[in-house]
């Protein structure tokens, strides 16, 4: 006989403190959200409300595999045995329409990502020609602004079911293993690769032609809300080439995030691609001042192709670092973004004014980026770049190497946990442990920097086991003061990109 276990997900308070951060119990605390990365049983259903709601049916009691995450930091995974748990303690949801604030933020910078994307679709040239041809059509038509609307509106329903299409196909363990396995981390910069080169001109990504044609005869020779429906799908066909990188890209960036996230930055998306054609069908005057077609929508996709390629590094970053390989070391990174950024610079400083000031930009971001190669933090890519090597600290990568030089020498410690995917290490590093002041003062200490995603010979699992068993905290990043012999002088650190918080917590 099957028995079902539900793990329910609501919001409780999060209590900051030194211990071992468990935000998953029978329910998820507020603030938090489960990161399922591997199931071990044999039988996955799904569903979800307002919040997540996970059913997991099931004949043997075999453990999941999870972290969690807030807005600040992640925990390491552990295994979550489905025998600690009970039918009884799970209790229903008593607000399930509320989501954690760390979630909210989360899943509305999806949504605002996804409405950025459909922006940038809307200017390339497999949507704007079309775009006056349809609202034309519509008002000739007789349907005018109701069809146009419809027809926006049916944007929308493609896209959102595309988002949803891709959540029931994989699920959440494995979007959230796209999220974190070096392998397909591997696959998605390779992705966004092939998409750069597609917006370059080198190939065209486009479904089959019959297709659009099949669905445009189809909707022409049916009435009503069907016929517009069909158009719609007409539309995500044609333009797929350009738009289809855009998509790729948005789905990519929510692969892990949650089950809304797909679907909700597909809304985003499609809302904003859908908006001028029934802005124009409501407005028609307005059609006569938009720009014609032409050179400057090649332009644009040029420029998109130059982003692509720069996003890809992040992928083959984090798993490049969690595997210790050192075939894209940070001044490389830095090198590669410059030259991305002065080839749009490069490729608009000859086109019109608009292009010349988007080229100035590229040009002075590009220069901005230039002393990093030497090892200046260069704080606007922290989140996207690999850890910059701060100078003015004594650093080791091993526990019980670091402790026996603090012993030999006197020094007081300073143990940084850290990630190589985890953002806000890299955004500490770069606000924080940079600062002049708070360098100054690290002298004073040994410095051991220990990575609990580093994937050679189990070092990241040991690093984790340290900062769970003697440290009683499971979340990074996080730092802890000892002195030579490896006693505790005050409370931890966590998450600050406040130099002068960090320096008053320093005891030497």
């Amino acid at each position: 006989m099957k028995k079902f276990f539900t793990i329910l997900v609501c919001l409780l308070p999060l209590c900051v403190s030194a211990q071992i951060v468990q935000p998953v119990k029978a329910a998820i605390e507020p603030g938090w959200h489960m990161n399922i990365i591997e199931f071990g049983e044999r039988e996955f259903d799904e569903e979800f409300a307002d919040s997540f709601v996970i059913t997991l049916a099931q004949t043997d009691l075999t453990p999941i595999r999870y972290n969690a995450c807030d807005d600040k930091m992640c925990t390491a995974p552990e295994v979550w045995e489905y025998a600690s748990l009970s039918a009884e303690s799970a209790s229903p949801l008593s607000e399930a329409s509320s989501l954690s604030s760390g979630t909210e933020r989360s899943l509305l910078l999806i949504f605002l990502l996804g409405f950025l994307g459909g922006l940038l679709a809307i200017f390339t040239p497999c949507v704007w020609p079309i775009i006056p041809m349809t609202v034309s059509f519509f008002l000739k038509k007789g349907g005018g602004r109701k069809d146009a609307i419809l027809y926006g509106l049916s944007i929308i329903v493609l896209y959102v079911g595309l988002g949803l299409l891709v959540t029931l196909l994989f699920g959440a363990s494995a979007l959230n293993d796209l999220s974190t396995n070096a392998v397909v981390n591997i696959f998605f910069f390779l992705l966004l690769v092939v998409f750069a080169l597609s917006f370059f001109g080198l190939f065209e990504i486009t479904l089959p032609d019959s297709w659009s044609t099949a669905l445009d005869n189809k909707a022409r020779s049916t009435g009503g809300f069907l016929s517009i429906l069909l158009m719609a799908f007409t539309l995500v066909i044609v333009s797929f080439s350009c738009t289809g990188p855009i998509i790729g890209t948005l789905l990519v960036e929510a692969a892990g995030k949650s089950l809304l996230a797909p679907t909700l930055g597909m809304l985003g998306f499609a809302i904003a691609l859908a908006l001028p054609f029934s802005l124009f069908a409501m407005f028609p005057e307005w059609m006569k001042q938009a720009p014609k077609s032409g050179d400057w929508m090649t332009s644009f996709k040029v420029t998109l192709a130059f982003l692509e390629l720069a996003l890809s590094l992040k992928f083959l970053s984090v798993a490049d670092m969690a595997y210790g390989w050192g075939i894209l070391p940070r001044w490389l990174f830095i090198a590669i973004w410059i030259g991305c950024f002065a080839g749009i610079g490069i490729y608009l400083i000859r086109k019109s004014w608009v292009g010349k000031i988007i080229a100035i930009i590229s040009f002075a971001f590009a220069a901005y980026l230039v002393p990093g190669l030497w090892g200046a933090p260069v704080k606007a890519i922290s989140a996207f770049a690999p850890p910059m090597e701060i100078q003015g600290r004594e650093v080791f990568n091993d526990y019980e190497e670091g402790m026996a030089y603090a012993r030999q020498t006197g020094k007081p410690v300073i143990i940084d946990f850290t990630g190589y995917g985890c953002v806000n290490c890299r955004k500490m590093e770069a606000y924080v442990l940079d600062d002049d002041s708070v360098k100054t003062r690290l002298q004073n200490y040994v410095f051991i920097e220990l990575f609990v995603d580093d994937k050679r010979d189990g070092i990241g699992d040991r690093n984790s086991a340290i900062q769970r068993e003697q440290f009683g905290s499971n979340a990074q990043p996080f730092y802890v003061q000892l002195d030579p012999y490896g006693q505790q002088v005050a409370d931890p650190m966590a998450f600050t990109t406040d130099p002068i918080e960090f320096i008053n917590w320093l005891k030497y």
